[in-house]
C-alpha cells in the first residue's frame, strides 16, 4: 500500500483547506492547540495578522459529536467549517463560515463573520503559532534532535 492509503477523510479536507489558504498568503498549521483542552484542525495566520480556525467535518456523526467548537471562537478572528460536497451543510450554524473542500483544494462558500481578537490574545497566539511551526519544521529536518529535546 502507498503512503497515503491510511489518510482519514478529515485529514484530506484539512489538506485541501491548507492548500487553498496557502495560495492566498496564509501560513497554516494542522492540529494546533491554542489552549489546554482544545485542538483545532487548521489554524491559519493571514498576511495581515488575522487568525482563522477551520474545523474539518467528514460526516454528520463527526459534526454531531463535536461538543467543543464554540470554545474555539475565543481563539480566532473568523471561524469556518470545512466539509465535502456530500456533507449536509444545512446542519452547520449559519453564523459561521463554510468551506467546501477535498484533498486537493477548497473554496470559501460563506465568509465567516469577523470578531477580532484582543491584541494581547493575538500576540500570544502568534508567538505560539510561530514556536509550534518552527518545532514542527525542526522535527522534520532533524527527528533525532527533537526526540532528545523532549526526553
Amino acid at each position: 500500500m502507498g503512503r497515503g492509503a491510511d489518510v482519514q477523510p478529515g485529514h484530506l479536507l484539512a489538506r485541501g483547506v491548507c492548500r487553498h489558504l496557502a495560495s492566498h498568503g496564509f501560513a497554516v498549521i494542522e492540529e494546533f492547540v491554542p489552549d489546554r483542552g482544545l485542538r483545532v484542525d487548521v489554524m491559519a495566520l493571514g498576511p495581515k495578522g488575522e487568525i482563522w480556525i477551520v474545523e474539518c467535518k467528514s460526516s454528520r456523526v463527526d459534526f454531531q459529536s463535536d461538543q467543543k467548537w464554540e470554545g474555539y471562537l475565543d481563539w480566532c478572528d473568523r471561524y469556518f467549517w470545512a466539509v465535502d460536497l456530500e456533507f449536509p451543510s444545512e446542519l452547520l450554524p449559519i453564523e459561521t463560515g463554510l468551506i467546501i473542500a477535498d484533498g486537493y483544494d477548497a473554496e470559501i462558500v460563506r465568509m465567516a463573520p469577523e470578531d477580532k481578537l484582543a491584541s494581547a490574545r493575538r500576540s500570544t497566539l502568534v508567538r505560539k503559532f510561530a514556536m509550534h511551526a518552527a518545532r514542527r519544521l525542526h522535527a522534520l529536518r532533524d527527528p533525532e534532535a527533537m526526540l532528545s529535546a523532549w526526553a
